[in-house]
């Protein structure tokens, strides 16, 4: 019997060539009781080989090979929870001994740190064969030694590989050699790099691209044949005819290795607490002083769910757990961080008395086993987003109260996509780079890796090459590329975190990652808080800001009455632009139909707008519902409680939950059991549940039929509903922008402004939005211009941080050098600031210097006077003294100056050097379509500032077309898409002609066919 103890999968980045999931299903196919897993220097894949194992039944043995910092490599193996305990440490010493990325481990750390390791010598990298094969016995016998006497005789073993190299039976021979005069035991090993013999062509493309290699120059990295493979048991017996005992060795070292992951709640640091009181204790009387403070005269509802969350919270040993996160949030609002927890947290009352929720979840009717049940062992998880711009003090305030070995930030990976893919492959293949790019640049990057793009020209005579780039980028789609760092998932614990699982450093100084993603995390049950940042909490802050600055009182948004029907009106308009969660098209589309009047209305609307409710078909039967022309409808009378609400349509989370617990008379933990196993479950648990539903409600005197048309309801929409917690939190900031959109548009656009990226449109859409409701924008001043965006007068003032390419210490050096007094000139702006040449130029072409002189070009040429590169001679005549007559700039050169430098305009609008143009080819623009009748055939023209293709959409393509007035929604079907995609995808301002579709107050455009000017 044989058993793999050195595999590698894809998680040896750009080295393994298949996933842990082949890797596991190959074992099984081969029969093997059991595998090793043993990744380069991590435990990336540990949780997912442990599931893979168990789906398909053979045992996971864990393991890494690590690098040493004379780049030499040793292979472990985990024996026990010791040994998983000192492997996770290993690695974390070793990542953070090396840059970002990398793992050098000095030897001398193993020392203490080898209990419940098994310990091979290592592929041909390792120190002992290395030294053989440098002819060096003494330096091999000194290795091997020290790796004996440090991990004990008989916990290290002689690795023996063949892989038909030259040297193999060289090597193998003296390996053998080497161990028989110490006493030691071999192993056989198959360096395992990929599941099938076929993947080594895909491995060796991995291996370029780690190197930035094309094929045809990389043999020296590449490995020189396909033999890395998963092998029998059958062809390893062969390979060592005659060292049998080497391949018994394998099931030897596998039976010894026993450990198993603890998956589950970890403990995490305790907080402080008052004298006498424990965790449960504290956390009870937090939440019985807010409960009357939060909820005047609290009904006697908010106080039997504040008791039950309280016991099931204890009763799951989480009342620790809400304290950290309540600390957390604490010092958010003690230091003026804006910041609102989200997600399935909403629907607990004890988060919102702890201020982590704004919402009360009595109020709304939420269903506090969304988040935590005693049926669901799952973890809970709390998402709590920060002001973008202030989040980083969060995390450190976590590292510094929790301390580095205790707090670390969840990975993410970085996986190859459509069209990365077909750009590595193509340069490893050694393709022109124009037309790689145009070939990626076509991909359709939501086809999962399956092609549509067309072939790359050169190569279409040469079908074989391109079948093979086609099969290679299909084989890399999805491979993790590279490790990111999760947007903010905190995990903490009591112990080190590296006792758990390993850590490294991030890329960005101060942060620690661990090993695992937000999968593998929840999967194991680690407790997760997500420390967020949202960019409109950023823009709402300094929005607050500016207007306390200019009144004097800054408003207190969290006590703001969501009733105000001057703002429902403006979202009735579709005045959105910049409102958060409702400034999107589809958005745009559904609120003048939706018509809000209070938050329970913005609820809806946010989460009409889903896969869930769109691939269901629910938007337009719930629109029409609302709008009385359609009746409301039941499935059963019995569930007109639960889906009361939302007109008889199944919308939210909670619902399915509701649905489960009156028809088929599920508990609420049943029920959110239900809800995630219909959208990660297997059939045969689906089929399970469906089976239990029908019976609950059989009970009630329910026909099969009507139940199971019931469940099939639930079954098509619950693994893509979106939870009205989710939406619920984020009304709040959907109201809280809308108001300041409405009251005080000026600091709103600002904030807005200063807090880009953000949202759905482009920070020239805002501008053009701020126009248009009588804001004026003044371009960027040399003496007037701040870093940020500011407001003077009744206009904003764009900041210096817009001007493409002009770093932050050059707009700190202009910002000192004039503080004394403004610059009066061009050549007091070179003496005094002394900027590169080219960034001069950039801030002459954006109007930034139109007070010392409104011509352009003139200024341009006069810099070329004054600005002499560093040792370089004045030239022999005078310049100035000749009589030069140039032409201004035109309104056009300035406007593609700025948006190239700027990405948007601050004078006109584009459109608007077009107007005559439009006139003589009768072109109409979003003015004129607005009073079209439905169904006329029109020509419109405008500038594109949005492209959609949702998944959602089944092929359709959505353009916006802005001009100075508005914008025009242009629908193109696939066949149209098709026709005229070169046209619509490479033009910036596009004239189309279609149909007028009205449908009460808004109007879009089915495209018939599009022309370029």
């Amino acid at each position: 019997m044989y058993v793999e103890l050195h595999a590698h999968s894809y998680y040896s980045l750009l080295d393994g060539a298949s996933s842990v999931e082949d890797l596991v299903k190959r074992a099984a196919e081969l029969a093997m009781p059991a595998l090793a897993l043993t990744d380069h220097d991590n435990v990336y894949g540990a949780v997912r080989f442990w599931q893979a194992a168990q789906h398909y039944g053979i045992r996971p043995i864990f393991g890494a090979e690590l690098t040493f910092s004379d780049d030499s490599h040793l292979t472990l193996i985990v024996r026990n929870d010791q040994g998983w305990r000192n492997l996770c440490n290993l690695i974390s010493l070793a990542r953070f001994n090396a840059p970002k990325g990398d793992a050098r481990l000095p030897v001398e750390a193993l020392d203490g740190r080898t209990d419940g390791l098994i310990a091979l010598s290592g592929c041909r990298k390792g120190a002992v064969p290395r030294a053989i094969r440098s002819s060096n016995w003494t330096a091999a016998l000194d290795q091997a030694k020290y790796f004996r006497d440090i991990f004990g005789k008989e916990h290290f073993f002689i690795e023996l590989q063949c892989h038909h190299l030259p040297d193999d039976d060289q090597l193998t021979y003296k390996l053998a050699q080497l161990a028989e005069h110490l006493q030691l035991r071999t192993v056989a090993t198959n360096n395992v790099h990929y599941a099938e013999r076929e993947r080594h062509t895909l491995q060796d493309v991995l291996v370029c691209i780690r190197h930035g290699a094309t094929l045809d120059h990389s043999a020296h990295w590449r490995r020189v044949n396909s033999e890395y493979y998963l092998k029998s048991a059958k062809e390893m017996a062969q390979l060592f005819a005659d060292m049998p005992e080497a391949i018994h060795a394998s099931a030897d070292i596998a039976a010894r290795c026993t450990f198993e992951p603890t998956f589950g709640l970890q403990e995490l640091p305790r907080y402080p607490l008052p004298d006498g009181l424990t965790a449960g204790t504290y956390l009870r009387l937090l939440c019985m002083e807010a409960l009357s403070l939060r909820i005047p005269d609290p009904p006697e509802a908010a106080a039997n769910q504040l008791g039950y969350e309280l016991t099931v919270i204890e009763r799951a040993g989480l009342a620790n757990y809400f304290l950290v996160v309540w600390d957390i949030v604490k010092y958010a609002n003690d230091n003026g961080i804006r910041c609102q927890g989200r997600g399935s947290a909403a629907n607990s009352l004890v988060s919102f008395l702890l201020g982590i929720s704004p919402i009360d979840p009595v109020t709304h009717a939420l269903v506090f086993e969304r988040f935590l049940s005693e049926e669901r062992p799952t973890a809970p998880d709390i998402d709590i987003d920060f002001d973008a711009a202030r989040r980083e003090e969060v995390i450190q305030y976590i590292y510094e109260r929790y301390g580095h070995d205790h707090a670390a930030m969840a990975a993410t990976f970085v996986t190859f996509q459509t069209r990365s893919a077909r750009r590595d492959v193509g340069k490893v293949l050694g393709f022109p780079p124009e037309l790689i790019e145009s070939n990626a640049r076509n991909a359709d990057h939501h086809n999962r890796g399956e092609s549509s793009a067309t072939p790359l020209p050169t190569f279409t005579g040469d079908p074989v090459r391109w079948q093979l780039f086609e099969m290679l980028t299909r084989q890399l789609h999805g491979f993790p590329r590279h490790l990111g760092i999760h947007n903010g998932g905190f995990i903490l614990t009591r112990q080190p975190i590296a006792h758990r699982v390993a850590t490294e450093p991030a890329t960005m100084p101060g942060r620690i990652v661990v090993q695992w993603d937000k999968d593998s995390i929840e999967d194991a049950g680690l407790v997760k808080v997500d420390v967020l940042g949202l960019r409109m909490l950023s823009a709402i802050s300094a929005a607050v800001n500016i207007v306390a600055e200019s009144t004097g009182a800054a408003p207190n948004l969290s006590d703001l009455s969501p009733t105000d029907p001057a703002v429902y009106a403006m979202l009735t308009a579709a005045d959105t632009v910049g409102v958060f969660q409702t400034e999107s098209r589809a958005q745009m589309q559904t609120l003048p139909k939706l018509r809000p009047e209070k938050l329970e209305d913005v609820v809806v609307s946010i989460s009409l707008i889903r896969p869930g409710p769109v691939q269901g078909n629910m938007v337009h039967p719930y629109l029409r519902r609302r709008s009385g022309r359609e009746a409301v409808v039941y499935p059963h009378q019995i569930l007109e409680p639960a889906l009361s609400e939302t007109l008889g349509v199944i919308l939210f989370q909670e619902q399915v939950l509701k649905v489960a617990r009156d028809m088929g008379q599920f508990t609420p933990g049943q029920g959110e059991l239900l809800r995630r196993t219909l959208g990660k479950g297997t059939p045969e648990q689906i089929t399970e549940f469906e089976r239990l539903f029908i019976d609950g409600a059989a009970a009630q005197g329910i026909t099969a039929e009507t139940a199971g048309h019931v469940f099939q309801q639930l079954r098509a929409f619950g693994g893509y509903s979106f939870p009205k917690s989710h939406a619920a939190a984020f009304a709040v900031l959907v109201y809280q922008s809308a108001w300041l959109k409405h009251y005080h548009p000026l600091a709103f656009y600002v904030g807005l402004l200063n807090n880009q990226p953000m949202g759905f449109w482009s920070p020239a859409v805002v501008v053009n939005d701020a126009r248009r409701h009588s804001i004026k924008v003044l371009p960027i001043s040399i003496n007037r211009s701040m870093a940020d965006c500011t407001v003077e007068g009744e206009c904003i003032r764009l900041g210096l941080g817009y001007v493409s390419g002009l770093k932050e210490e050059q707009i700190q050096r202009i910002l000192e050098a004039r503080e004394g007094h403004p610059f009066t000139g061009l050549a007091d702006l070179i003496q005094r600031c002394t900027l590169p040449r080219p960034m001069m130029e950039n801030l002459i072409l954006i109007g930034a210097l139109d007070e010392f002189e409104r011509d352009r070009r003139s200024l341009l040429w006069r810099l070329g006077e004054a600005h002499q590169r560093e040792g370089e001679l004045p030239l022999a005549y005078q310049m100035h003294d000749l009589a030069v007559k140039l032409p201004e700039l035109t309104r056009a050169e300035k406007l593609q100056a700025e948006y190239l430098l700027l990405g948007l305009s601050p004078g006109d609008h584009p459109m608007s050097l077009y107007q005559d143009y439009m006139r003589e080819r009768e072109l109409l623009g979003s003015r004129d379509l607005a009073g079209m009748q439905d169904r006329m055939q029109v020509k419109v023209m405008g500038q594109v500032v949005m492209h959609q293709s949702p998944p959602t959409a089944k092929g359709h393509h959505f353009i916006t077309l802005e001009d100075e007035a508005g914008m025009i929604n242009i629908v193109v079907r696939p066949a149209v898409y098709e026709q005229f995609h070169q046209i619509i995808r490479g033009a910036p301002i596009l004239i189309v002609g279609g149909e007028v579709q009205r449908s009460d107050d808004i109007v879009n455009m089915i495209a018939h066919r599009f022309e370029t000017i």
